[in-house]
Order: C-alpha cells, then sequence, then structure tokens
C-alpha cells in the first residue's frame, strides 16, 4: 500500500513465506534474516513483536531515525482515506473481509488490510481507489477498511471517519487487567471518530458492547444492530434455513442466505451489509453480496472429508478462535449444521496469561464437544514465570471435571496419529486456535492426496 503511493519501501523477516514472497512479485525488496538499514532512510516500521535490541531497529534509533510500530503506520495510510475500522473482541476479519467483497463486488472500489487470507478478495490486502468512484461519498478519498484491534490500545492510532464496535469482552488481560479498563480503551477507540456533521458515524451492537458506557459523550452519529427488537437496525435469523434478515423501524429492508452457519456469523455479515449501505450500496445488492461471500482462511473453514474405514469419511474444519466465546459459538454452530456423530476438537490455548485469566471460561467453552485434544499452550509474548503458572493438563483437568473427554497430547505428530487411528464415520473434527495448530488439519488432509 505505501509503495502503490509512492514510498521507496523495503523490509526483513525472520524467515521466507507465502507473505515475503508475495511482496517480492510485488517488486518489493525484502530480506530473510537481519538488513543493512538503508543511507537513506525516513522511517522504520516495525511489528509489536520486534524489540527495541532489533539490530535494524537499534541502527536507526542510533542516527535518530523515527521508529513507528505497525499500529501507528496503519493510521498514517488513513489519513488520506475515508477509513473505516472494524473493532470488537470477536469477529473483526470476517466482517471486515464481507464488508470488503460488498464493497468490491458492487464498484466502490475499497482498499483494505484484513488479518487473514481471503481467496475470493486476492489475499488480505488491497491498494483500492484514491477516490470514491459512486454513490454518495463519489469524489471523496477513497474508502480504506481496517481491523482496528484492541491489544495494547493499538487501535488508538487509527483514524476511522466510520467504525463499528461488535462486542466487548474480556481479553488481553495481561495487558488491560480488568473488564472497565476494556471499556474505556473501547471508548477511547470511539471518540476518534469525528463529529457527525463531519461525516464520522458509529455502528455498535445493541447488546454485548457496552455500549451506554461507551457511546455516552461521543459526537458522531451511533446506531445499533443487534436481534434485540430495540436496536435500531434489528437482525434477525433462522437457523434451519441459514437465513438472515434486517428490519428498519420494524419493516424488511433485505434478506439473503449466510453462507456460515451461526448466529454470530449471521451478526458479522449484518454488521456489513449495514456498514456497505450508510457507505453507499443499496441494500438488495448489499445482500446478495454477501450471500456470495465464500469465507477466509482458517475462519470455520472446512478442509474437506477424510475417508474413514471400512467405508465412510469424517469432516474436517480449521478454525482460529482461541477466546471462549468464539469456541462456544462455533462449537455450536456447527454441531447445529452438520449434525455429526460425534464432534472431535483439537484445540491449542493462545498464551498461557489468556489461559490462567480465562480458564473457567475456556472449560465451559467447550460443552458442545465429545472429545478435546489439547497440545501444549502457544507461547507468544508471555515471561517464563507466566508459562510456570499454568499448563495445557490444567485445562484438560477442568473439562475432565465438567464430564468432557479430554487429553493432553503435547506434540502435534502424536495428535495426528491418534486422529488417524480413531476418527470415526460421521465424526466432524474442528483444529482450533491461533497459533500453528491448523496445521494438523491441513497434514491429515494431506493424507487423502497422498493416497
Amino acid at each position: 500500500m505505501l509503495t502503490a503511493r509512492g514510498y521507496q519501501v523495503s523490509g526483513s523477516d525472520m524467515c521466507e513465506s507465502e507473505t515475503t514472497r508475495s511482496l517480492v512479485a510485488d517488486g518489493i525488496e525484502v530480506h530473510i534474516g537481519p538488513n543493512d538499514v538503508p543511507n537513506e532512510l525516513d522511517l522504520v516500521i516495525r511489528s509489536a513483536a520486534i524489540p527495541e535490541s532489533h539490530p535494524e531497529v537499534a541502527k536507526a534509533q542510533a542516527r535518530q531515525v523515527p521508529c513507528a510500530f505497525y499500529a501507528q503506520a496503519l493510521g498514517m495510510v488513513q489519513k488520506d482515506r475515508l477509513g473505516v475500522s472494524i473493532a470488537g473482541t470477536h469477529g473483526k476479519s470476517t466482517t471486515a473481509a464481507i464488508l470488503s467483497w460488498i464493497l468490491v463486488d458492487t464498484g466502490l472500489d475499497p482498499g483494505f488490510i484484513i488479518g487473514a487470507t481471503c481467496e475470493q478478495l486476492g489475499g488480505g490486502c488491497r491498494t483500492g481507489s484514491a477516490e470514491v468512484p459512486a454513490g454518495p461519498h463519489a469524489g471523496e478519498p477513497g474508502i480504506l477498511i481496517t481491523e482496528a484491534c484492541e491489544f495494547n490500545r493499538s487501535f488508538h492510532s487509527q483514524r476511522p471517519v466510520v467504525g463499528l464496535i461488535n462486542n466487548v469482552e474480556e481479553d488481553h488481560l495481561d495487558i488491560y487487567g480488568s473488564i472497565d479498563a476494556i471499556i474505556e480503551a473501547f471508548q477511547g477507540f470511539a471518540a476518534l471518530i469525528p463529529p457527525a456533521d463531519q461525516g464520522g458515524s458509529l455502528l455498535i451492537a445493541h447488546d454485548g458492547a457496552h455500549r451506554q458506557q461507551i457511546t455516552h459523550s461521543l459526537t458522531c452519529h451511533v446506531s445499533t444492530f443487534g436481534f434485540h427488537p430495540e436496536a435500531d437496525y434489528q437482525v434477525a435469523w433462522d437457523a434451519a434455513a441459514q437465513r438472515a434478515g434486517i428490519l428498519r423501524d420494524g419493516m424488511w429492508v433485505t434478506q439473503w442466505t449466510n453462507a456460515q452457519p451461526g448466529a454470530h456469523n449471521a451478526l458479522n455479515a449484518a454488521a456489513a451489509v449495514i456498514l456497505a449501505h450508510q457507505l453507499g450500496t443499496e441494500w438488495d445488492q448489499a445482500a446478495s453480496a454477501a450471500e456470495s461471500f465464500r469465507g477466509l482462511h482458517r475462519r470455520m473453514e472446512k478442509l474437506g472429508q477424510y475417508p474413514v474405514q471400512p467405508t465412510g469419511a469424517a469432516t474436517v474444519y480449521i478454525d482460529y478462535g482461541h477466546h471462549p466465546t468464539e469456541i462456544d459459538h462455533t462449537l455450536r454452530a456447527l454441531r447445529a449444521a452438520e449434525d455429526p456423530e460425534r464432534l472431535v476438537c483439537v484445540f491449542q490455548p493462545h498464551q498461557h496469561s489468556r489461559t490462567r485469566f480465562l480458564l473457567e471460561q475456556f472449560a465451559e467453552a467447550f460443552s458442545a464437544a465429545d472429545e478435546v485434544l489439547v497440545p501444549e499452550i502457544y507461547f507468544v509474548r508471555d515471561s517464563d514465570a507466566e508459562r510456570k503458572r499454568i499448563t495445557a493438563s490444567d485445562l484438560v483437568d477442568r473439562l475432565t471435571e465438567r464430564g468432557i473427554s479430554a487429553r493432553h497430547i503435547a506434540d502435534f505428530d502424536d495428535i495426528l496419529g491418534e486422529l488417524r487411528d480413531q476418527l470415526r464415520p460421521d465424526d466432524l473434527l474442528i483444529v482450533m486456535g491461533a497459533g500453528p495448530v491448523w496445521t494438523i488439519g491441513r497434514d491429515l488432509m494431506a493424507d487423502v492426496l497422498a493416497s
């Protein structure tokens, strides 16, 4: 995106990946391993995972070259665009992707940066038009859709004109410490939206987003959505038919068949349809585009059928869910949609601190599963002391106490062997987590290609 705007960009990563190969294919200079800092340099951008001791950062700081985190750079590219920021504890990637697809499909040519790969959109990033080509915002700066992540208050660096808050729950408690601090952070995000007379607007969930605390002092236009009949945009959901719809003042404005099961996905799609309408898309055009959305990588993604002897097959999904609410919603939605004989879940906890703070909620989240296999906790950012305070076995013990068949199997290869031996016809297997655990699903399905 920066290169498309005329900046000369180079960078580095610790190892080659599909991302680095894609950048190279776009003509961007990428080094694997530490890179020499160019003599002529205006800015260094680093992810939150890169410490100040990193050689490139240290060299730049020694030369007094400004350094910015990724979140700050995201705010920089939003400044000359119609920024649309998608916030919430859950559903950011899915909602941002559906909205992006709707606007692409209906000719509004948005730019977007999404934290997941969407094959239908050609990846997770798109520059988009410098000006909105049609609709009520025609001629204004082009639309740029971004996820607004609350981790470490990084979304306070964004510059939204239009905002969404899907939901607000306890998470990142190693940073915030309490739900009150999280709500305060979302208040700060919402306050970035300009006043209504400057085009600023916020769409917020009627329930589950602490809307009264967050919106009470805002000057932007505020509207609500949700299943509650008092929401400004009431969402209707027929789980059996997978039909979703939106009512305004008690009157239908549009309906569609949602490709992904679950009430939570109906809310994600509805939020995207509402935002698309606010940005200039006709209701039925937005709904038709939402109906044709095919999903994201690792967001309730169906990999296919795994043959099981003597005859039959198990259905295999992978999913990014790593918070108790996400897990609960996903498992319930898949059980209702697929009606399996057994629902087998491989779940890798993401961070020791999150597992410890939300242990009881995690233990309750798997009630729709028949069997849960738990590898080692994925280590991210936690201190060594935190790693010693909780283990994967602690989660297994809590699940077992609740009558759920659960086992700790540390190694991915051992889990693969267990699945190959134990999956039965008409099982549904879902491999969940924000870490590399999804590769278990990929490697299992590789057996099918090899046979």
